[in-house]
């Protein structure tokens, strides 16, 4: 338990897992460190927070069908400390069904996710992508992401960037040590998707100690199940005149693209 319960465990040094989180209960979690967003140092990043959404969905609600949506709106700070997820199927179906998930501190809610989940069928007779193939992570140099991001979900990272990336545009691969739950397997699609929003750090077209540009949602569309490990994007990061941006990616694992991210940005000049 940590010293204090809207504390990130770890924050006040005492031990902590290599994990983004401890499990207290059926529904109830603490973040430690490695969750600790890039923005503010008492909030969770989303991209675990996310992962962790959707693990509950899967370990909760198991079914055959496959996950093609995952829309998460963040509904205000996701912060550090104990915290509890609820999910609940919305929509039934033989074929199709609509699962809703929320995170709760307290009597608020920080993040609203649903999750559309299909049933699977053979296509391979008539399937098609036109997504490029990335090249793989090995063909790629080390980035130092903790020298543009600060937080430990950013330091738990492994990161490589293709030679050609621009502020705005780029490929790059993210892979980490930490599992989502400490002494938990991820779920098969979780373990993917906890990695997702990282997107909008990975080619900045400003540095974030002068612009802040943080994305108000996490929308991903799978057309292949995705294999947890390495995750591909392919990324453009757009501003526009008005104070709104945003980030769009095209995933990948490492047998090939799996789908698209996209994220709403708030954008604003001055110190972030």
């Amino acid at each position: 338990m940590p010293a204090a319960t809207n504390l990130h465990l770890g924050h006040s040094g005492e031990a902590y897992p290599d994990a983004f989180y401890v499990r207290l209960g059926e529904r109830r979690f603490v973040s430690t460190l490695h969750a600790q967003g890039a923005w503010q140092p008492g909030e969770q990043h989303l991209a675990p927070a996310s992962g962790l959404v959707l693990a509950e969905v899967e370990r909760r609600l198991p079914s055959d069908k496959l996950v093609s949506r995952a829309a998460f709106d963040v509904l205000g700070v996701i912060h550090s400390g104990e915290f509890t997820v609820d999910v609940e199927v919305i929509r039934p179906g033989r074929t199709i069904e609509l699962v809703e998930a929320s995170m709760r501190h307290g009597d608020r809610t920080s993040i609203r996710a649903r999750i559309w989940r299909l049933a699977a069928s053979d296509t391979t007779q008539v399937q098609g992508i036109e997504w490029m193939p990335m090249p793989p992570p090995d063909a790629m140099a080390p980035l130092a992401f903790s020298s543009i991001w600060d937080g430990g979900y950013i330091g738990s990272l492994e990161a490589r960037q293709d030679v050609g990336a621009r502020p705005g545009r780029g490929l790059s691969w993210i892979r980490t040590r930490c599992p989502m739950v400490d002494g938990e397997i991820d779920p098969p699609v979780a373990g993917f998707a906890k990695l997702i929003d990282t997107a909008n750090g990975l080619v900045v077209r400003e540095h974030p100690g002068s612009v802040f540009f943080a994305n108000v949602d996490l929308t991903v569309h799978f057309f292949r199940q995705p294999v947890a490990g390495w995750v591909g994007f392919d990324t453009r990061v757009n501003f526009g005149p008005t104070g709104l941006g945003e980030t769009l990616s095209v995933l990948s694992d490492i047998d090939g693209p799996v789908g698209t991210a996209a994220q709403s940005l708030t954008v604003r000049r001055g110190p972030a």
